[in-house]
This record gives structure tokens, C-alpha cells and sequence, in this order.
């Protein structure tokens, strides 16, 4: 799937696809969310020992196969991203936790990886994350019909309309 965004007299699109991810390993770009900094608890979930936010490590859509996160990650709009944590929070919920929820935008931008792009995210801790938009819980202030979503690309933030299809990853604690 492409996108298009019209930003003033700017068209930026990007493709769904895998690329490769790039990593600048540099003395003047500090790793933010470096392995070691997060607890692989077995289980499909990842807790940040900064921010003690546990974290699914697949996307929304996605399985974790104890290696890896496999399959096809799903888009929601953001109405359906809520809901799709309330889903999620039926039965057992995931990893015996049924108190999943959105990140807001902070909590969110707390996983972008500074050091890389395609995508902007530590890829050991949340392998096979796609290079798009993801859901924030965090509403627009100047606009009620706009969310807030982390672009995985490059880390940037942007508002974008709540009718729009984006992907998930859900987060415990915190807050």
C-alpha cells in the first residue's frame, strides 16, 4: 500500500515494503533505546527498565513465534485501534495481562530509535516493525478529528485525521 501526503506545496510517499533499516553508530548520535535497557520476558513482551512500560514487541496483527514477529501487521483507523486494545484485553488477554492499552504520543516516541531509519526503532527489541505511521492514543488539541501517530521511518510525529488506517502496537503500565 502507498500513501501520499500533501504538506503545503510537498508530496512525500513511502511504500508499506521492507527496506532495509540503517543505523548511524556514531559518537554524535547517542543510542536512546539501546538494548540493554530493556527486559526480554519470554512471553512476546519487552519491558523498558527506564520507563517500566511493558511493551508487545509484534504489531498489531503480527505473532510472536518466540524469535520473532511474523505474519502481516494490520492497520485500524484510530476509533479501531482503541477498540482493537479492548479486544485484545478479552479473555486472557496477551502474555495472561489483560490491561492493554495505546501509548500516548510520549510514551510512543520513548521506542523511537534516534541512530536509525527504515525503521527508527531498536529492531532487535520490536523485530519486523514496519516503516509507517502508528496510533497514539493522544487526540489533537487544535483538531478534533486528528490523532497523533510516530512515523517508524524516521521518528517523526505528525496529527493525522482519525478516519485514516494506520498501524498498532500496545503498551501496559505507565500513565
Amino acid at each position: 500500500m502507498k500513501r501520499i501526503i500533501i504538506l503545503g506545496l510537498c508530496v512525500l510517499m513511502w511504500s508499506d515494503q521492507a527496506m532495509a533499516q540503517t543505523c548511524k553508530k556514531t559518537i554524535s548520535i547517542t543510542p536512546n533505546t539501546p538494548t540493554a535497557d530493556f527486559t526480554l520476558n519470554g512471553n512476546g513482551t519487552v519491558t523498558n527498565i527506564k520507563t517500566h512500560l511493558t511493551w508487545k514487541r509484534c504489531s498489531e496483527g503480527q505473532t510472536w513465534s518466540g524469535t520473532t514477529c511474523t505474519g502481516t501487521a494490520t492497520t485500524y483507523t484510530w476509533q479501531g485501534a482503541l477498540q482493537q486494545a479492548k479486544i485484545l484485553n478479552t479473555g486472557n488477554g496477551f502474555a495472561t495481562f489483560t490491561d492493554w492499552r495505546i501509548p500516548n504520543r510520549k510514551e510512543l516516541d520513548s521506542i523511537v530509535e534516534r541512530q536509525c531509519i527504515a525503521p527508527a526503532i531498536n529492531a532487535t527489541i520490536f523485530p519486523a516493525t514496519v516503516s509507517n505511521w502508528y496510533w497514539s492514543a493522544s487526540p489533537h488539541a487544535g483538531n478534533a478529528t486528528s490523532a497523533w501517530n510516530v512515523l517508524f521511518r524516521n521518528g517523526n510525529d505528525f496529527a493525522i485525521n482519525k478516519s485514516s488506517s494506520n498501524y498498532v502496537r500496545v503498551v501496559r503500565g505507565g500513565q
